[in-house]
């Protein structure tokens, strides 16, 4: 399948109508986040016969999978954001001086070991989590909000997506609804403001948010992109996006307004740090070791500057436009 999926992108790349938009995508990387962002994006989708395996039901997992294949432990990124995820994904917490903000607190299965027990592994009482900022209502992200609700949080999320978590058919506990976010809303915990912005495209409700980041006597801007993949193309995501009124088009002209449109709000304010709810999406997976070796004086792994996170926003509108022209 794989080998088939290659050879159609080689063909849509000479002949096809995405050309355009997979070249301006291509020169655009700059890094191994945007590299990683066109790999998963600026790809032909599925062939007929492979769409068809993908949509083809599938037997449920019994239950959650084993913890060594997920767990993960906890690091600072900066003296007051740090990574609380998962093998596959993540969690961050922003810590203030009036208690703590998470945001996408991981699988009902996972929030207790990586998200409750991983703020206390890094020394912070985690009953002082005040707020949990939720990119997009899909379980990776959303499952474990509950926990954290029956433990005095507060849940934030756009309305589009509090209607699209009303009609999950997952069996696993959603949380009450609670704070619906508004595009541009300013939610602010003692000495920190985060700005959540409406990036439709990986959902209706999709949010990316703007967090202000401490590097000892530095201060940074982090642009955290709320939700990355082409959901209409996978198993489950087609069946549940897909319809008359809402074509792969509708998905795909969303997703590339969403990318632009962050990608000035992370320009105007002066965003220099790239963050991802996936640790491959913004190398996570390789900053976090090269944290943990850095020196006094040296670079901060995460720090990429504004042209590169410009350049990562490029690539994920880019490879949008190109979607329906393969």
């Amino acid at each position: 399948m794989l080998k088939q999926l290659g050879l159609l992108a080689l063909v849509a790349l000479q002949t096809g109508g995405a050309a355009p938009h997979v070249a301006a995508a291509k020169k655009a990387i700059s890094g191994p986040e945007s590299q990683r962002i066109f790999n998963t994006l600026c790809v032909a989708p599925p062939a007929p016969q492979a769409l068809q395996a993908l949509l083809a039901p599938q037997a449920p997992q019994a239950g959650p999978p084993p913890r060594e294949k997920w767990h993960a432990e906890p690091a600072k990124v900066f003296d007051n954001l740090y990574w609380i995820g998962q093998t596959e994904y993540t969690a961050w917490a922003v810590t203030t001086s009036e208690g703590i903000i998470v945001i996408d607190p991981l699988f009902d299965y996972s929030v207790e070991d990586e998200v409750w027990n991983g703020l206390t592994t890094l020394g912070f009482d985690p009953t002082r989590i005040r707020y949990v900022v939720i990119s997009h209502a899909h379980s990776d992200h959303v499952g474990g909000a509950r926990f954290l609700q029956d433990r005095g949080a507060r849940i934030v999320m756009s309305a589009a997506d509090w209607d699209l978590l009303a009609t999950d058919p997952g069996s696993w506990p959603k949380p009450k609804r609670d704070m619906v976010a508004t595009d541009g809303q300013k939610l602010t915990l003692g000495d920190t403001t985060l700005t959540l912005h409406f990036t439709p495209g990986h959902t209706l409700g999709t949010m990316s948010t703007i967090i202000p980041v401490k590097d000892g006597s530095r201060t940074h801007t982090a642009a955290l992109w709320g939700g990355t993949g082409f959901n209409w193309r996978n198993n489950g995501g087609r069946n549940r996006y897909i319809t008359p009124e809402r074509p792969a088009k509708f998905w795909y002209d969303h997703y590339s307004s969403s990318a632009r449109t962050f990608r000035e709000i992370a320009a105007k304010a002066g965003a220099d740090v790239l963050l991802s709810n996936h640790p491959a999406t913004d190398a996570t997976t390789t900053k976090l070791p090269a944290l943990s070796r850095r020196r006094a004086g040296e670079p901060h792994p995460y720090v990429i500057g504004a042209d590169s996170v410009s350049r990562f926003l490029t690539v994920a509108e880019e490879c949008a436009k190109a979607g329906p022209l393969w």
